[in-house]
């Protein structure tokens, strides 16, 4: 592709870092088994370990306590299906790995409102714990549509008042802002290397050291027996190395969202993502305007990137009781590890000429 691209979408997936990229190159190097015995299954093995390790030190765990998955959605599933617990209690604005979990779970399933800012609201969490039977709260630390930043203290602290398990969705969040289990208080919470410029197909969910879980895919000792599989050693190497450099982007969004003129900025009034800015304007839907951004070498999003590539509505926004006709306009910018103040200047000309060209027919 020839024509310039500004790359804009980082919520969706960041591209590879070259440190990650370099690291997984040299893994692939090692070819062996980590559950082999021989000089080159120990070599592996010692590849999974320090990745492990890494991982563990960036959120504050022990490393026993770090599962490694095919990425957010698994860890997702396996937090949702493999505690013993009677019901789940889950916010309306979950990934739909989290909804989808939790339908197809077999268990009661409570949802729990949001403001319209798009934050959960605790008393209205605490009237369903109080309903009794075991429990497993799930709710996201940062919306990945908003940016929202959600309580998870305050609804973990919630949860185990009423004897109930915490697992948080922190995909959006890893990488962003900094992230620590114990203090956030969880019990469960996942993890996904492709947001924060690490490799597509890689994650982990951490567990809480002595709770329980049982494996959803079941055949060797893996990962303390809790997911079986042969480990793919060159992904978590990759994981490893992109987590190992951080980038603040709250000044690059300030700076876009300031010239964002008459655009409806969602979750403005709380704490979001210092990357994440979901906007709308009432008279384009966000259809046309995804389709001539794509045009003129912009690469944005609508909400959630989950939906098999098409323009959905927004369960999100809708949650927040954002109206039809605005949230069908809505917009997401996700800015990135290699987002430069120029790739700025390109969007923001770019909607501008876009939106002068679309309302030049209905002004005539």
């Amino acid at each position: 592709m020839s024509k310039l691209r500004t790359y804009l979408d980082h919520n969706a997936t960041s591209p590879l870092k070259p440190a990650a990229h370099a690291a997984m190159l040299a893994a692939l190097e090692v070819g062996g088994n980590a559950s082999s015995v021989h000089a080159e299954g120990r070599a592996a093995r010692a590849l999974l370990d320090q990745a492990r390790e890494k991982l563990a030190q960036a959120l504050g765990v022990i490393a026993p306590m770090v599962v490694f998955t095919s990425g957010g959605s698994e860890a997702n599933n396996l937090a949702i299906k493999g505690v013993e617990v009677e019901r789940l209690i889950v916010s309306s604005i979950e990934h739909p790995s989290v909804l989808e979990a939790a339908r197809e779970s077999g268990l009661p399933v409570a949802t729990i409102p949001v403001n319209a800012n798009g934050i959960v609201e605790l008393r209205a969490l605490e009237s369903l714990l109080r309903q009794g039977g075991k429990a497993l709260v799930s709710v996201m630390l940062a919306n990945n549509e908003t940016g929202a930043i959600q309580p998870v203290r305050a609804v973990a602290d919630l949860a185990a008042k009423y004897g109930a398990l915490m697992h948080s969705d922190a995909v959006q969040a890893f990488g962003k802002v900094p992230v620590n289990f114990a203090m956030l208080g969880v019990d469960l919470m996942s993890i996904s290397a492709h947001k924060l410029g690490g490799p597509i197909g890689a994650g982990a969910l951490i567990v809480r050291d002595g709770l329980a879980l049982k494996p959803l895919i079941h055949g060797g000792g893996q990962e303390l027996r809790r997911r079986a599989g042969t480990e793919n050693i060159a992904a978590v190497a990759g994981v490893a190395a992109a987590i190992e450099m951080s980038h603040d982007t709250s000044a690059l969004r300030d700076l876009l969202e300031s010239q964002l003129e008459d655009a409806e900025i969602f979750s403005r009034g709380v704490a979001r993502l210092p990357n994440t800015t979901c906007f709308a304007y009432p008279a384009f839907s966000a259809e046309t305007l995804l389709m001539n951004l794509d045009l003129d070498g912009i690469a944005v999003s609508s909400g959630s990137a989950c939906s098999s590539g098409k323009v959905a509505k927004s369960h999100v926004l809708a949650a927040m009781g954002v109206a039809p006709d605005l949230a069908q306009g809505a917009i997401r910018v996700s800015l990135g590890w290699n987002t430069k103040e120029q790739d700025i200047a390109r969007f923001i000309a770019s909607l501008n000429r876009i939106k002068s060209r679309l309302a030049a027919p209905a002004a005539a």
